[in-house]
């Protein structure tokens, strides 16, 4: 081949690698344009001033930028939002928040608002809900402090009337929030519904059981926003009230059965209740399987007692509190232990342990006949002479 002809070969394929690299950058440089949320604003009596751009991160406000407000009271800001995960966005002038958004990538929101707080939004279907549900709350909150300003001076007579009108607005704005909240199930406007409070510091989604609706908005949620923060705060105070809700259940049924049941997975993975356990005397025993100590006691203290009392009615329920279920099933094995064995891989954020008021391990209960009878450590003798009692 001529130098000729390798010299155009080499020229043709330099353009068709040009060409391919110039649409690469293309394509790359508008996937990066996608991830843009742009906001265009006007605030009236605003002339020439600024506005404050904040992200809500989680449970705080983080200033983003600060952004001049032109003469004819314009402003535009731009910002990177990662894919799925939309942000809650707020515009202050000065101390007072004039806008409320959630930014989704590629959003180009208008904004118009006013220095007192009155603003309208489009060009995000979100950050409309959210203009919605803020103005909402904004006129309830209102009839409510209205009510409760008429305290001063008013009779018992009056102040009765006035709290059975203040507890009916706010049912009948919780009935209206929950079903909304339903309706909107997988919209992130959901999520500050839940934290709204009313009045002198009363909760609007407060009760016990409004866990169950956190939780079930949680698993819609997660199918839309996996990654948000948002949505993962959420879930995290789901589970807390969920854990809450079942610590309670289970002190009622404490009353009921003489100690706080427990229902944890063995290492098949089979779930076994303490109040199923067919027992005269059954030894609650939390440890973890990571301290030299707590295994020696299983050995030197507790095979000897269960080999000895097994037969006359004793049982041993333990529990580990390992987050590794690996390591505990591991020492399990290794130490043959012939009782029953439960892990619960919370750790220290068991409810169990709260609910058995657990400051430290290893930590010892007895029950006797269906009664919790003994607490706290246990020592051998003590235990002997308790288990002579109740098993003769």
């Amino acid at each position: 081949m001529s130098s000729l002809r390798l010299h155009r070969q080499f020229t043709m394929n330099m353009s068709r690698f040009s060409k391919i690299f110039a649409s690469a950058a293309i394509v790359l440089a508008a996937a990066s344009c996608s991830n843009v949320a742009k906001i265009e604003g006007n605030v009236e009596q605003a002339a020439s001033s600024e506005v404050i751009v904040k992200l809500l991160n989680v449970n705080r406000f983080e200033v983003l930028d600060t952004v001049s407000v032109d003469a004819s009271g314009k402003f535009a800001y731009e910002m990177e939002v990662k894919e799925g995960q939309p942000e809650f966005v707020y515009i202050f002038h000065g101390d007072k928040q004039i806008a409320s958004l959630i930014l989704a990538e590629g959003d180009r929101v208008s904004v118009k608002a006013d220095t007192l707080g009155h603003w309208s939004v489009a060009g995000s279907e979100e950050s409309e809900k959210l203009a919605q549900v803020e103005k909402e709350f904004a006129a309830v909150t209102s009839r409510i402090d209205a009510l409760a300003a008429q305290f001063e001076g008013a009779s018992a007579e009056q102040a009765a009337q006035l709290n059975k009108d203040i507890t009916k607005e706010y049912l009948a704005y919780y009935r209206d929030r929950v079903k909304y909240v339903m309706q909107n199930s997988k919209s992130l406007t959901v999520i500050p519904v839940f934290y709204q409070v009313l009045g002198e510091g009363l909760p609007l989604f407060g009760q016990l059981t409004d866990g169950l609706h956190f939780s079930n908005i949680c698993d819609s949620l997660e199918t839309v926003y996996p990654q948000s923060k948002y949505v993962k705060a959420l879930r995290n105070e789901a589970d807390a009230r969920r854990g809450q809700m079942e610590l309670n259940a289970r002190i009622g049924a404490a009353e009921e059965i003489g100690f706080p049941d427990i229902t944890l997975p063995d290492a098949k993975g089979e779930k076994i209740r303490l109040s199923d356990v067919d027992a005269k005397v059954i030894l609650v025993h939390f440890w973890t399987a990571t301290m030299a100590d707590q295994k020696m006691f299983n050995l030197d203290m507790l095979k000897p007692l269960y080999d000895e009392y097994h037969k006359k009615g004793f049982e041993i329920y333990q529990i580990s509190l390992d987050p590794d279920k690996g390591t505990w099933a591991q020492v399990m094995k290794e130490q043959n232990l012939p009782w029953i064995n439960v892990c619960d891989a919370l750790g220290a954020s068991s409810p169990y342990a709260l609910l058995y008021n657990i400051p430290a391990l290893p930590a010892t209960f007895v029950i006797a006949d269906g009664e919790l009878v003994d607490g706290g450590a246990v020592n051998e003798k003590s235990l002997r002479k308790l288990l002579d009692k109740h098993l003769k």
